[in-house]
């Protein structure tokens, strides 16, 4: 559930923020929103805004606890650009 907030700004900031969120395609009410939660979330749990589809694919899979993600990719790009 949201709850009303109301803020007293420079009316400058305000215009160019209104503007700022209409090139975003978002509302200035959830540029705020999401700038505190970016800002009182600790670093640590900092994540990324990952969409519902990518979320779900999460433990899909199991990869070996001895896989070496670094080489793979050393390995696919080596075969790319140098074979």
């Amino acid at each position: 559930m949201n709850t009303k907030l109301t803020l007293t700004m420079d009316p400058m900031i305000i215009e160019q923020a209104k503007k700022y969120a209409k090139q975003q395609g978002r509302s200035l009410s959830n540029l705020i929103e999401n700038y505190l939660k970016a800002t009182l979330m600790p670093v640590a749990e900092a994540k990324l805004d990952v969409p519902p589809t990518v979320k779900s694919l999460k433990g899909a899979f199991k990869l070996p606890a001895d896989f070496d993600y670094k080489k793979v990719m050393t390995d696919a790009l080596t075969e790319k650009y140098l074979k």
